[in-house]
């Protein structure tokens, strides 16, 4: 019965372990989506945005404004431009990208449309 309790206790503690770990790399990842978006020039600059498999293809109003060098150090695998577009290999971090990238999109969106219908009252 002993043996029993060690064997609870030890799995309650690995899975506290294992949350806390998840947690942490949420938090990276946003801290990442955050430096890489102001790599690309910040949400103004980014006029369309997709994913196709480890790709995150963005299509932007400067290209000349972005920090390749930045996203090339956060651990992208590649980067390739064409015309006002950049090809971004992200590997499996490139979905999250795109949903993190719609949320701030969307927030942006509402507060202008928010503060343009209470301007004109």
């Amino acid at each position: 019965m002993e043996n029993l309790w060690q064997y609870i206790i030890i799995i309650i503690i690995m899975i506290l372990i294992a949350i806390a770990i998840i947690k942490t790399k949420q938090k990276d990842f946003k801290l990442d989506a955050n430096k890489l978006v102001s790599y690309l020039g910040g949400k103004e600059n980014i006029v369309n945005y997709e994913v196709n498999k480890s790709r995150f293809i963005v299509t932007l109003n400067d290209v000349s404004i972005v920090n390749k060098e930045g996203i090339q150090k956060m651990g992208a695998q590649g980067i390739v431009e064409i015309e006002n577009q950049l090809k971004i290999i992200l590997g499996e971090n490139a979905k999250q990208l795109k949903k993190y990238i719609d949320d701030l999109k969307w927030s942006f969106w509402t507060f202008f449309f928010f503060f343009r219908q209470n301007a004109t009252k």
